[in-house]
């Protein structure tokens, strides 16, 4: 049977209901400065800070760390973790300007905490932001290894904010490409890696200078370039494809999305789709598949912005439904 993210473990449904669940309690907000701009479902949280905006973001590297740990290479998984909150801010065109990080761990490693540094510290040069502090708590009941996640935060004018509500039929949508799988979707990946047999130390089939475990740790890119984009266009849209991959899309609008030109996915995606049997539908609805940023803006300037930002046309917005090639992601 064809291999579902469901199915290795992880349901995108029930982990939406979950999080309805939780979000329908935090009813308090504060009054004044520091209030609330956002509800909770958008990319970042957003809070009164005058004139401007101040927005917060929080994610981790997600199960990418167990192929880091198999591989004994954890330099690049803090870009990844920098990455995945910067980007959510970019995504609403915000400028990040500071981070937190966290580290919950079995037991302390020298090494493991060194390396973890040193990719902490190239995503915060890459995405200009300081990294202010953390915490570091030594868990050996709780976590077996380690998990790595943090808090970026950003700043933007109230009104530069991009939520998507100025999208509109007829605007055509560019996609940037991702580095590969980025840091979603790994619980399937790994499950595909564990049953066909493979090892992460294994020549990647499509790359035989590389090793199957090197090509899943190359690192999410950090879209920084959206911010000189959102000065130099009007642009009425933004998205971060992430975890339930285009489905992510209804986060910013009520129309479509027909892509008719999508980015040919990387060679990574063929493998794991071949290796796991995972239909296409299923792989649209996990993964990026090679599209990590969405830029939605008039026609008249979309060939404009997808050279500045090396992407490319893929597709307009529609009444409803999100389409690739005709095949409806639902």
């Amino acid at each position: 049977m064809a291999l579902t993210y469901a199915k290795s473990g992880v349901d995108i449904t029930k982990e939406n209901k979950a999080i309805k669940a939780l979000a329908e309690q935090l009813t308090f907000k504060r009054k004044g400065l520091g209030a609330p701009l956002s509800d909770v479902g958008h990319y970042a949280g957003l809070i009164d800070f005058g004139e401007y905006a101040l927005a917060l973001a929080t994610d981790g590297v997600g199960s990418k760390i167990l192929i880091a740990n198999e591989m004994k290479r954890w330099n690049t998984i803090g870009i990844d973790c920098i990455a995945m909150n910067v980007n959510d801010l970019l995504a609403m065109g915000i400028e990040p300007i500071a981070f937190v990080d966290y580290i919950a761990i079995d037991e302390s490693d020298d090494e493991l905490m060194r390396q973890i540094g040193e990719g902490l510290a190239k995503g915060a040069e890459i995405s200009r932001s300081s990294i202010v502090g953390g915490e570091t708590a030594t868990l050996p009941d709780i976590v077996n290894g380690f998990d790595l996640a943090g808090t970026s935060l950003g700043m933007v004018k109230k009104d530069r904010i991009i939520t998507g509500g100025r999208i509109e039929i007829g605007d055509v949508v560019v996609g940037i490409p991702s580095s590969g799988v980025h840091s979603n979707g790994y619980t399937l990946v790994r499950r595909i890696i564990k049953d066909s047999g493979y090892s992460y130390h294994d020549p990647f089939p499509y790359n035989k200078d590389t090793t199957i475990g090197d090509e899943l740790l190359i690192p999410t890119i950090i879209y920084m370039g959206i911010l000189d984009a959102v000065e130099k266009f009007d642009i009425h849209g933004l998205a971060h494809i992430t975890g339930s991959g285009l489905l992510k899309l209804h986060r910013i609008t009520k129309y479509g999305f027909d892509f008719t030109d999508p980015i040919e996915p990387q060679p990574v995606f063929r493998f794991i789709q071949e290796e796991g049997g995972v239909e296409d539908l299923e792989m649209y609805k996990t993964f990026n598949m090679g599209m990590g940023f969405v830029v939605v803006l008039p026609k008249s300037e979309a060939e404009e912005a997808a050279k500045m930002l090396g992407g490319k046309v893929v597709g307009r917005i529609i009444d409803e439904g999100i389409f690739v090639n005709g095949m409806e992601i639902k």
